[in-house]
């Protein structure tokens, strides 16, 4: 594992409107509805059809009012207490760890240390959509790890603390695969939704910074199955999008007549195909590339 991995205090802010962007769209849907409704009520010759418009409209933006100023503003306190306990616990364990002999690990500290991995897991789990939060439990649990693993072979066979630290180390070794992994996915999925209206750069940079992450992921847990079919997934997507790019920068050279540099667009796109072992010889891409390189060279040939 990774174990000089050193602890940082991230703090995101969850995603807060400002006051003034937030009522103004509230009135701009307070009068959508006025106007919507004002309208059903005059096509239905409703009398004073405007009193009633204006009173949806009015409860609209009082909903409004009610869900920013009462539940947004719970939720947004709950996400910032949560933060706030997992900042308290890094600077907390960090002092503990500093502060531990380095050669003893007591039970007393063991106990704090494994308290302060348990406190912040627990607040992983209310911030759990944000991948900094299971980083930073995973850097923790590495850190203790590395300390517990020296430790014990400096105990001796009846000390209580030879099974405490056992126990301890059981359970950051499995937290910390728990938390690596949701890490990894949180990341992977931020790094790979949504693209398919981006250009073919934005496309590549995210599966590049998603195969990095899955890489980083795959250095502690080598055998993983979802993290090795992640990186599978990701690598075809990537190479997909390449293929695409060269197939359509071909197209480009060949229209401007640049039939030699056309053809090696082609040519660096089949080599690209040639790395799946899986690819199907039917596959269109592949036709396309292929059809395209003897014509190409057809044409090469005859000029």
């Amino acid at each position: 594992m990774n174990g000089d991995r050193r602890l940082r205090n991230t703090k995101r802010k969850p995603f807060w409107l400002p006051a003034s962007t937030f009522y103004f769209l509230t009135i701009a849907i307070a009068l959508v509805i006025f106007f919507l409704v004002w309208a059903i009520l005059a096509e239905a010759k409703e009398e004073n059809p405007w009193i009633a418009a204006g009173l949806v409209s009015s409860s609209a933006m009082i909903a409004g009012v009610v869900v920013r100023e009462v539940v947004l503003r719970t939720r947004r306190r709950s996400i910032f207490e949560a933060q706030r306990r997992l900042d308290q616990s890094v600077r907390l364990a960090s002092v503990q760890v500093s502060r531990s002999d380095p050669t003893k690990l007591t039970l007393e500290q063991n106990a704090i240390l494994l308290a302060e991995i348990e406190r912040r897991h627990q607040a992983a789990r209310v911030l759990d959509r944000f991948s900094e939060s299971h980083h930073e439990v995973f850097d923790l649990c590495a850190q203790y790890i590395v300390v517990a693993t020296k430790e014990l072979p400096n105990i001796g066979v009846g000390s209580p603390r030879l099974a405490a630290i056992k126990r301890g180390r059981d359970k950051a070794e499995r937290l910390h695969r728990e938390h690596v992994l949701r890490w990894a996915e949180i990341e992977v999925r931020k790094n790979t939704a949504d693209l398919e209206n981006e250009s073919t750069e934005e496309k590549l940079k995210g599966a590049r910074n998603a195969l990095s992450v899955v890489e980083m992921a795959l250095r502690d847990y080598p055998d993983d199955r979802n993290l090795l079919t992640t990186r599978s997934a990701i690598s075809d997507f990537s190479r997909s999008i390449s293929v695409s790019a060269l197939i359509e920068r071909s197209k480009r050279l060949e229209d401007r007549g640049d039939l030699g540099e056309a053809l090696a667009s082609l040519v660096e796109a089949q080599d690209l195909m040639a790395e799946d072992p899986l690819l199907d010889s039917d596959d269109d891409n592949l036709k396309v590339v292929r059809d395209g390189i003897d014509r190409l060279y057809a044409d090469i040939e005859r000029g």
